[in-house]
This record gives structure tokens, C-alpha cells and sequence, in this order.
């Protein structure tokens, strides 16, 4: 059986560094991500004045406390990641100086206004420009709302969460389906005042204290090598890896579909982390439905992949905020399946994908998106001629050793 242990989760390593900066007192972060995500997340908290210190396997986070971030002289660059400006959005709204966070190319094509507005009904003074980066804050007393999420985003979530812990009152978020929980964990695992209530988190405003915290593996990371090892009929163990039951729903769907998958979870605080083991199976089609979306938003692609590579009809409904990311990936993805033999189609908001197909090769773009070139190369295990990606430094958003590490697994 073939072995393989992820980078660590950059969604964990991404938000625990910012709760590190405005926790009273030093956070220790074990095992974190070094990309350009988190690199940029690096730089935005050292021009707010947090002193950071990094090493291969850790990084030390001197917190400020809420209220000790220094005013930047100029525009925070979260370079190419949504999440962080949406999160920082969210703790810079209760500051008592101006902020601008801008962005490259992709993230200034990312809808903002679904964070900007819950957090002007919390009083807060921010606009977007046309919708989209740069955000730009004054400051303004922010109060506590009941706000409830049209459609399920843990980046919207944590964004008005985090500005909830500046307003005066409570704020509560409730969405109509669960999506990840990486921030209300990590918010407990600093000290915030949170309580859950169903789908409602409800949040109190509250000093935060520094804490020491081990980053798992990605899940997300680790996917395309699930994938790859199913539809090439190969055995795989994949180590350490983070097993939060708000991030696997691409195994939940892939056993539906007849995936010998199983999850050997250990204890873990505040993330659950274990290995998983992939065996051989034939695959068949299967129909995913909107409320099974959100714990496998990151991973359609790849389902697409596997669906290509299963008997029947497969069908995934509930999946425009696709066309949000990245790329619009419900193009993306139906462009690449095409680019490799395979049929596939879009009708009234469902995705259709016919297999079983045996993937042709040759090379394809990855839409300049880390999660399709990771989909594309998976595709690859099951082709009968190499696939290359036109656009391979894409894969450095969220990890840089993709490919070197899909060689060694797969040779």
C-alpha cells in the first residue's frame, strides 16, 4: 500500500495566525503552512505591528490584544487570498484607525459585499469597490446583530464573528447549512465567549488569550491523492491528517458511490486529525444534493473527476457559489473534462458527469486555480497518456510541493 502524509491545513494555519495577533500574550503555532496564502497573512499582521518569528516547523505569534493592532501606512495586500480579506475585514472593522486591504487580479474578481454588509449593520463603516477588493474601513463603534447567512460561507461566518467580538452586546450567525468550523474551534480554543445553538453561534465581546496549537494535515490537500489512488485501483494510507466532519464530505460521498474508505481518527484539541486508507473499488454514479455542498465545496472537482470514472449518471446540484472562487469552477471543471475525453454537462444548476471514461492525456490549462490543476493531475493516475498543466505555479497558493509530492506517491 502506498504512504502519503499532507502539508498541514492551511484554512487552521491561516486563522490561527490571525487569533494569535490580537490574543493577549505569545501563541505557539506547531507544524504550520508556508504558502503564498499564509505568507501573505505573514505580512499583512507585521504592517499591523505584530511581531512574528519563523522557523521550518513553527511559528511564534507575540499578541497584541484586541485593541494593540497598529494603524498600516499603507493598503494590506492579501495578495490572492479571499479568506484573509474577508477575516481581516471582520477584526479590522473595530479598530480605532482607517485600514484598506487590497488584493491581486483573482481575489479583486471576489464578491466582498456579502462581509461588508452584515458588518455595516453592526455600524461599522466599510466599502467595497464595485463589490470587490479594495475594502476600505474607518472606524466606528461597532453593536452585536442576529445576522443569518443567505448561503452557507465559513469566511463570512468568521468575519462577522471576529467582528463580533469588538461590538457592544452579542452578535449571533446562523447558517442554513453547516459549513467548516475551523474558527469557532480555534475562537473556544483561545478563550472567546462562544456558544453554539444548532446552526447559530452566538458570540460575546471578550479578550482572547495566546495558546499553543498543532496544525494537522490538509484534508483538501490530501484529496487529489484520495482521488487518484481510487480511480487508478491503487491502495493508499494517508497520514495525519486533519478529519474535522465539517471538511469530509467528498469520503462520505465517495462511499456512497462504493469507496472502501475508512478514517482511524485520534484525539485531537482543538482539530481531530487521524489517517485514512483508501483500498481499490469499483465505483458507481451517485446523486449529490445542495445541503451536502458545503463540506466538500473544495473538493467538486475532484468529485467530478471520480464521477468521470464511476458507471452511471452522476449529478451535483447546489453549486454556484463554484462560480465564485478561483476561477468560475463549473466551467473550469466542465472544460477539463472535456480537454480529457470525458462527457459532462451543466442543465438548470445541475452538474451532469457519464462514466465511466478512460482519461486521453495531453496537455490542459489549470485555469490558473490550485484546485483544478490538483484535479487535472489527479486525473492523470487514471489516464493512459501523461496529462501536463500549462499553468503548474498556480499550485503555490495553498501548496507549493504539489507536484514533487504526487511523484513520489505516484511515480
Amino acid at each position: 500500500m502506498l504512504t502519503y502524509a499532507p502539508p498541514p491545513d492551511k484554512s487552521i494555519t491561516l486563522r490561527a495566525l490571525l487569533l494569535g495577533a490580537v490574543a493577549e500574550g505569545r501563541t505557539v503555532i506547531d507544524n504550520p503552512l508556508f504558502c503564498d496564502d499564509t505568507r501573505a497573512a505573514v505580512a499583512c499582521l507585521r504592517r499591523l505591528g505584530i511581531r512574528l518569528r519563523l522557523s521550518a516547523r513553527r511559528i511564534i505569534v507575540q499578541g497584541r490584544g484586541l485593541r494593540g493592532l497598529r494603524p498600516p501606512r499603507r493598503a494590506l495586500d492579501a495578495r490572492g487570498c479571499a479568506a484573509l480579506c474577508r477575516m481581516l475585514a471582520g477584526l479590522l472593522a473595530g479598530q480605532a484607525f482607517p485600514s484598506a486591504i487590497t488584493g491581486g487580479a483573482s481575489l479583486r474578481r471576489r464578491p466582498m459585499e456579502r462581509v461588508a454588509e452584515p458588518i455595516r449593520r453592526m455600524g461599522g463603516q466599510v466599502r467595497t469597490c464595485r463589490g470587490g477588493p479594495p475594502i476600505r474601513i474607518s472606524p466606528a463603534p461597532l453593536r452585536g446583530i442576529k445576522h443569518r447567512l443567505a448561503i452557507p460561507s465559513a469566511q463570512v461566518k468568521s468575519a462577522v464573528l471576529l467582528a463580533g467580538l469588538y461590538a457592544r452586546g452579542t452578535t449571533s450567525v446562523e447558517e442554513p447549512l453547516l459549513s467548516r468550523d475551523h474558527t469557532e474551534r480555534l475562537l473556544r480554543h483561545f478563550g472567546a465567549k462562544l456558544l453554539r445553538r444548532g446552526r447559530k453561534w452566538i458570540i460575546r465581546p471578550g479578550e482572547l488569550k495566546g495558546r499553543r496549537l498543532r496544525v494537522p494535515g490538509d484534508f483538501s490537500s490530501a484529496a487529489p491523492f484520495l482521488t487518484a489512488a481510487l480511480i487508478s485501483g491503487r491502495g493508499l494510507r494517508i497520514k495525519g491528517v486533519g478529519v474535522n466532519p465539517t471538511r469530509l464530505g467528498l469520503i462520505r460521498t465517495l462511499r456512497r458511490m462504493g469507496a472502501d474508505i475508512q478514517v482511524a481518527p485520534r484525539r485531537g484539541f482543538p482539530e481531530p486529525w487521524g489517517d485514512i486508507r483508501v483500498r481499490p473499488s469499483r465505483l458507481k454514479a451517485c446523486a449529490v444534493e445542495a445541503a451536502e455542498i458545503p463540506s466538500l465545496i473544495d473538493e467538486i472537482p475532484l468529485l467530478m473527476v471520480a464521477a468521470a470514472s464511476a458507471r452511471g449518471r452522476s449529478t451535483i446540484r447546489g453549486a454556484g457559489e463554484l462560480r465564485h472562487k478561483e476561477s468560475d469552477r463549473i466551467r473550469s471543471a466542465l472544460r477539463l473534462l472535456k480537454a480529457l475525453g470525458a462527457r459532462a454537462s451543466c442543465r438548470g444548476g445541475t452538474l451532469e458527469v457519464m462514466g465511466p471514461c478512460a482519461f486521453r492525456g495531453g496537455r490542459v490549462s489549470g485555469f490558473n486555480d490550485h484546485r483544478m490543476a490538483m484535479a487535472a493531475t489527479a486525473a492523470g493516475a487514471r489516464s493512459s497518456w501523461p496529462v501536463t498543466i500549462a499553468d503548474p505555479a498556480c499550485v503555490r497558493k495553498s501548496y507549493p510541493g504539489f507536484f514533487a509530492d504526487f511523484r513520489k506517491v505516484f511515480g
